[in-house]
C-alpha cells in the first residue's frame, strides 16, 4: 500500500494530480491520500479530505511506502515508524507555500541519506515506477539525545552561553 499525504495545513493539487495520473496509468488500486481542502477530486486513490493523527500514524506504519510533501511532521513520523519516504517540495514560486523552505527541507533530509526526493512531476512518477528501490531508513527515536538534554539543561541555566 502507498499513502500519500500533503500535510494539515493546506491543499497540494500538483503533488495528488501527479500521483492520481500515476495510478490510473499503472492501474494501481492500493494507493490511499490525506489531500486537505481541495475541489480537486482523484480519480484513481482512495483519499480523505483530513484524518485523526492516530489513523495518519497508522496508515504510514502499514504502507510500503509514503509519498508527501516536505513538511517535518510527515518527515519524521515516517522516520520513526521506519516506512521509506518521498517527497516532493511544494514550491513558493508556484504559490504552493510562501517560500521555499520545504526545497530547503528536502534537499537537507535527503543529504543526510533521510529520504528520496522529486523535485517535479516527471521525476515523481520516474521514482513512482521504482518505488521497490526506496530503502528503509534507520528508525529515529522519539527521544531527544541525552547531549540534546544536557546542553539544553547548561542554556537554561546559564551555563552555556553563546560566545
Amino acid at each position: 500500500m502507498i499513502f500519500v499525504t500533503v500535510g494539515h495545513q493546506m491543499a497540494f493539487d500538483r503533488l495528488i494530480r501527479a500521483v492520481d495520473q500515476w495510478a490510473g496509468e499503472r492501474g494501481r488500486d492500493d494507493v490511499i491520500a490525506q489531500i486537505g481542502e481541495t475541489e480537486y477530486q482523484p480519480k484513481h486513490l482512495e483519499f480523505h479530505e483530513q484524518l485523526d493523527p492516530e489513523r495518519f500514524r497508522a496508515l504510514v506504519a502499514k504502507a510500503d511506502a509514503v509519498i508527501a510533501h516536505a513538511g517535518t511532521g510527515t518527515i519524521f513520523t515516517a522516520l520513526e515508524l521506519g516506512t521509506p519516504i518521498l517527497v516532493m517540495p511544494r514550491r513558493g514560486d508556484l504559490m504552493e507555500t510562501r517560500n521555499d523552505h520545504q526545497i530547503a527541507t528536502a534537499k537537507r533530509f535527503e543529504a543526510l541519506g533521510k529520504v528520496d526526493v522529486a523535485m517535479d512531476e516527471v521525476q515523481l512518477a520516474e521514482r513512482l515506477d521504482r518505488l521497490g528501490d526506496l530503502e528503509t531508513h534507520e528508525v529515529i527515536s522519539t527521544n531527544a539525545s541525552a547531549e540534546l538534554i544536557e546542553a539544553l539543561r547548561g542554556f537554561i541555566h546559564g551555563e552555556n552561553e553563546p560566545k
